[in-house]
């Protein structure tokens, strides 16, 4: 049973009084200001306990007579209080209140609950929010660890992981129901940009009971499934020349004048069974960035640009869904296969290697695609190169052989479109990787999706408006039928 408000605060006055007095002796003592800030802290959250349960108290225990009607039906109020666990930054509560229901044993109504917007499950919205901050960012060992070591009490690591697959669905909604950007704060061009990043997923039940130690040959310690990154942003043009790309690039440096992306969105995609049946992570991911380009350009007034790498799954969906997107395959995937077939014709890190690639990207960014395939192709004529020299060097050509049409760089710099994914490349590392490819971990797909939905709009600044909504979209469906 909670105390009555009086005795809570008469309770709150003598534990503020002897945190005063610790200060007191503190000073006289010459404790250090660390230890001195790391007592207050603690004393403090006991102070704000007391507090809490001085609130809770004014707001006695939902009496409300005999009976409650609700709707078409007349509830019997619970002949005792019923206590119900809320765990608050502060520490465990037992809240004290009388429930309501037409029999004994039903589903009951308790209109205190209702008065103080409880949550659904024991642990208060604010406890909520700083544990999944935390485990949006790292791992919930270490999130629910780190929280105790502040607080003195934490969820276990299942019960944060069971939280962030609570806030899952409220985050795909969230993300359907977003405004777009102000339209004065958007770029010229609008662009859309996707790749994929396998994560390492858990062995079905049948796979992990073995009868031996060791693994098979060739059997892996764990299954990888793709998640699908895609990024929208805005930019503004940015006019370039073949040499200013090859500057930047050598210097490594980036140019104070380039602009930079304006509302910036990521998010990912896991294929998965919805309504028992499965659906595509790559095809959901374009459909969301398609109707992102509409909330965002609904007239098409903005060119639209789509960079990406050289999967021809993606492009294919790219032709299903954004036909009108400018394609741009990625300079640096092209750069990356130069430098494999420099490598087979001179050392590594040498300044021969380093000039036939600076020589090759010279071409390609003029729009000189075709002469660097016939370069290419003289190398397998002359019997210079090994085998596996021979079959890099074919790798390469088909290729370009095959994202030829998505190779126009001349045409791409003169227009100021990006030709660099260097977004999708970042959102897959600080999305995916950084979070769910940490060591030892292992994913189910419900689980891997949750943890992608609610990272994404932490990494995209959109998490206190995601929680307020989650909140109200929880509070509307628990006390909306409950009388006034």
């Amino acid at each position: 049973m909670m105390m009555t408000q009086e005795r809570a605060f008469l309770k709150s006055q003598e534990q503020l009084q002897a945190i005063q007095t610790y200060v007191e002796e503190a000073s006289s003592q010459g404790e250090r200001i660390d230890q001195v800030e790391r007592e207050l802290f603690s004393q403090l959250l006991v102070l704000g306990r007391t507090l809490l349960e001085a609130f809770v108290a004014a707001q006695g225990e939902g009496d409300e007579g005999p009976t409650l009607k609700q709707e078409d039906r007349t509830l019997k109020r619970s002949e005792e209080v019923q206590a119900r666990r809320y765990l608050s930054i502060f520490g465990e509560l037992s809240i004290a209140r009388f429930v309501y229901a037409e029999r004994e044993k039903q589903q009951a109504v308790a209109p205190l609950d209702a008065r103080l917007s409880l949550p659904a499950a024991e642990f208060s919205y604010v406890l909520e929010d700083w544990l999944q901050r935390l485990c949006v960012k790292e791992s919930f060992h270490e999130g629910t660890s780190s929280l105790r070591a502040w607080l003195g009490l934490a969820p276990s690591e299942r019960a944060a992981e069971q939280m962030n697959q609570r806030l899952a669905p409220y985050a795909e909604r969230f993300h359907l129901r977003q405004a777009p950007p102000p339209a004065d704060q958007e770029g010229e061009l609008l662009v859309v940009t996707a790749d994929g990043k396998g994560v390492p997923m858990r062995r079905p039940l049948e796979e992990r009971v073995r009868t031996s130690s060791r693994r098979g040959k060739g059997e892996k310690a764990n299954k990888k499934q793709m998640a699908y990154v895609g990024a929208v942003y805005s930019i503004d043009r940015y006019r370039r020349t073949a040499d200013d790309v090859l500057n930047e690039l050598q210097r490594r440096e980036r140019r104070q004048d380039r602009p930079v992306p304006q509302h910036k969105r990521v998010w990912a995609e896991m294929t998965r069974v919805l309504e028992g049946e499965s659906c595509s992570g790559r095809e959901r991911l374009f459909i969301e960035m398609l109707w992102e380009c509409h909330q965002r350009d609904p007239d098409r007034h903005k060119t639209l640009v789509c960079l990406m790498d050289g999967e021809a799954g993606l492009w294919s969906l790219q032709t299903e869904w954004l036909p009108r997107a400018v394609g741009i395959l990625d300079i640096f995937h092209v750069l990356e296969r130069l430098w494999l077939v420099a490598h087979c014709l001179h050392p590594e890190k040498s300044r021969a290697a380093e000039a036939y690639v600076s020589h090759h990207l010279r071409m390609l960014l003029d729009g000189k695609v075709g002469y660097v395939l016939g370069n290419f192709r003289r190398l397998l004529t002359t019997g210079q190169l090994r085998g596996s020299q021979r079959n890099t060097v074919q790798a390469v050509i088909t290729y370009y052989e095959n994202n030829r049409q998505h190779m126009r760089y001349d045409e791409y710099l003169a227009a100021g479109y990006p030709i660099g994914s260097g977004v999708a490349e970042g959102a897959c590392r600080h999305l995916v990787k950084d979070r769910l490819e940490q060591t030892g971990m292992r994913w189910t797909v419900y689980g891997a999706q949750a943890m992608l939905d609610t990272r994404s709009l932490y990494l995209n600044e959109q998490w206190n408006e995601f929680l307020e909504y989650r909140i109200q979209t929880e509070q509307a469906a628990l006390y909306d039928k409950i009388a006034a």
